[in-house]
């Protein structure tokens, strides 16, 4: 039998090791699942993950790159199917992970003819790929696929190949030793990447000068955690972590003070403010007014990306190179502070931060208090335990309240910050690694909006894990919770039911009707009873819990113009407003005027 381009492209990907394809079918991509359908039936074939939508099957190519340091690769048919794929593909893009989008195309024959479903994807996907290429004859499939993945590895970005329909099924040829043709190979490895001596010696100035130094990392510091944790005992300093950075060192280090920004913590916002070093570490954290004022601080920088470095902060030093690989040439070069103030103040601060964390989260609601959602949850979590979230107001509760242990993962869509990335997020963390147990974080919106749709690949595929424990936790208020309060902090205005209010939909009851577990809670007292069933189930399981939208996720220090601008909401009607008069405006007090309201 010939050999047709189909097979040659699997193949090829084989040859780079991708071992999983998350996607659905298509007319468009046919010859590619053909070849896939041949080499399964030959025992050489790729593990493909069947969605329900185009767009999940992105966020899991994301996913599994995050989960596993791997390139994530999705597939869709041409037209519809492969616009589809342009969000997930963005949070690619956006959180710098490596994936490869495989999109197919009308003949080749009738490019330019206004075709069925035929788009020109190239300049579709030109903004969010780092290479997007169409075949137009089979020689040329082979150093597409050469230079794509390449790129995509190297570049930590998008590859997005275009395959249409008739290229697809034409005999392979390999490309001539002619002109007119190229010969690529396959392979990559990433190479090492140090600072010179010169600006390591300049950036160890800056940090053994510094009296008061804080450190921010990222998910770029991850494989340099435990280097993280030398340079913050040798200079004595505190440690913030940018969201996706959540999971890089455990919230049980007394000096770690957690998330940072708007959904981040207390402890966090002093030390930036109070600082007077700042090391940052493998994080493009974008909310820079959470930064140090402009020279208040002497500033290092390390990221692997040269385009990252200076970007938030106008930074002193910046060292272009592999943070691992950077901090163990720097360690050698910074002396150890003996003046222990400034660590032990904030590890105090951290210990008052938990407590005040403990005591917001059993604080009463109606019916159930959304952060002792994730408060009970964090102690049950096994040390093995991988966390996704939405980016709802879920978030804040996953930013802060979730202490995270030595040996655990999580993750979220960071810089896009997209609906409805958690339970793909979580499909793709199972897949990866199928002994661990894994929980999403899930807003009733975002369920509502795609998720509902992927617990039906939860039960197409659960039966494969070699661990059953998978939960999609909704919190069910009923509003797009995260911009509700939006609307009233940052714009002062009331919020807007037509805009805000969902149907009450019984995500547990669909669980079980699709033959997974579900669980229905509405009253605190049950939350930790039905966590460990939970977590200890045969089955997946839908967690529903029934959340009051009215607890405020306000960031850690609230300005004067913030409490103005959500108290002018309240004086225009709005609908919540007795409700959270009764506490949310007790800590804005607080917060605003230190001292008053208690």
């Amino acid at each position: 039998m010939t050999e047709m381009t189909s097979d040659f492209f699997v193949q090829r990907l084989k040859d780079w090791g991708v071992t999983r394809i998350f996607g659905y079918s298509g007319d468009g991509i046919n010859g590619v699942l053909g070849a896939l359908q041949r080499a399964e039936k030959a025992g050489e074939g790729i593990d493909f993950i069947q969605v329900r939508h185009e767009e999940m099957a992105a966020f899991m190519a994301t996913a599994h790159a995050k989960f596993t340091g791997e390139l994530g690769v999705c597939l869709s048919t041409g037209g519809p199917g492969a616009t589809h794929l342009i969000t997930g593909l963005y949070d690619a893009k956006s959180d710098h992970v490596p994936v490869l989008a495989i999109a197919g195309q009308a003949e080749a024959s009738v490019r330019g003819a206004s075709y069925q479903q035929e788009l020109n994807l190239d300049r579709m996907f030109a903004d969010v790929a780092n290479f997007v290429q169409e075949a137009s004859v089979p020689a040329q499939v082979r150093h597409m696929v050469d230079r794509g993945l390449r790129i995509a590895k190297a570049r930590n970005g998008v590859t997005v190949l275009i395959l249409p329909k008739d290229v697809q099924d034409l005999p392979w040829e390999e490309p001539k030793q002619a002109h007119g043709f190229t010969r690529s190979g396959t392979g990559y490895t990433a190479p090492r990447v140090v600072p010179y001596p010169a600006d390591l010696q300049r950036a160890a100035d800056i940090l053994n000068a510094g009296k008061k130094v804080a450190i921010l990392i990222g998910a770029g510091a991850r494989e340099a955690a435990d280097a993280v944790v030398q340079v913050a005992e040798t200079l004595g300093a505190g440690v913030a972590k940018a969201l996706l950075g959540k999971d890089v060192l455990p919230d049980d280090l007394p000096f770690v003070t957690g998330a940072i920004g708007l959904l981040g913590t207390k402890p966090s916002s002093d030390m930036m403010a109070d600082c007077d070093t700042l090391l940052m570490i493998g994080t493009g954290f974008p909310w820079s007014e959470f930064l140090p004022k402009d020279g208040a601080v002497q500033a290092v920088q390390i990221d692997i990306d040269p385009a990252m470095l200076g970007l938030r902060y106008p930074v002193d030093v910046n060292l272009h190179g592999d943070a691992l690989e950077t901090l163990e040439a720097l360690l050698p070069l910074l002396e150890r502070k003996t003046d222990r103030d400034w660590q032990d103040g904030i590890a105090a601060g951290v210990r008052d931060w938990w407590k005040t964390l403990e005591a917001r989260a059993m604080a009463d609601a109606n019916p159930v208090n959304p952060q002792r959602v994730v408060w009970e949850m964090s102690p049950l979590l096994p040390a093995d335990a991988i966390v996704t979230s939405d980016s709802g107001s879920c978030a804040n509760w996953y930013a802060r309240d979730y202490a995270v242990k030595k040996g655990q993962r999580g993750s979220l869509s960071g810089g896009l910050a997209s609906m409805g990335a958690a339970v793909p997020y979580a499909i793709a963390a199972k897949f990866a690694h199928s002994t661990r147990p894994v929980v999403a974080l899930v807003g009733d919106g975002a369920m509502q909006m795609n998720n509902m749709a992927e617990l039906i690949t939860v039960q197409k595929y659960w039966q494969r894990w070699a661990d059953p424990r998978f939960v999609v936790c909704v919190f069910n208020n009923q509003d797009l919770n995260e911009v509700t309060w939006e609307q009233r902090v940052m714009e002062g205005n009331p919020r807007f039911a037509t805009t805000q209010d969902l149907p009450d939909v019984p995500y547990a009851k669909f669980a079980e009707s699709i033959g997974l577990r579900g669980i229905y809670v509405d009253t605190p007292e049950a939350l930790a009873d039905a966590w460990a069933q939970a977590l200890a189930s045969d089955r997946p399981v839908v967690l529903e819990v029934k959340t009051d939208p009215e607890v405020a996720p306000f960031p850690p220090h609230l300005t004067f113009e913030q409490a103005k601008t959500f108290m002018s909401s309240i004086m225009k009607g709005d609908e919540g407003a007795v409700h959270v008069m009764a506490e949310t405006a007790r800590q804005l007090v607080r917060e605003v005027l230190p001292g008053k309201g208690r």
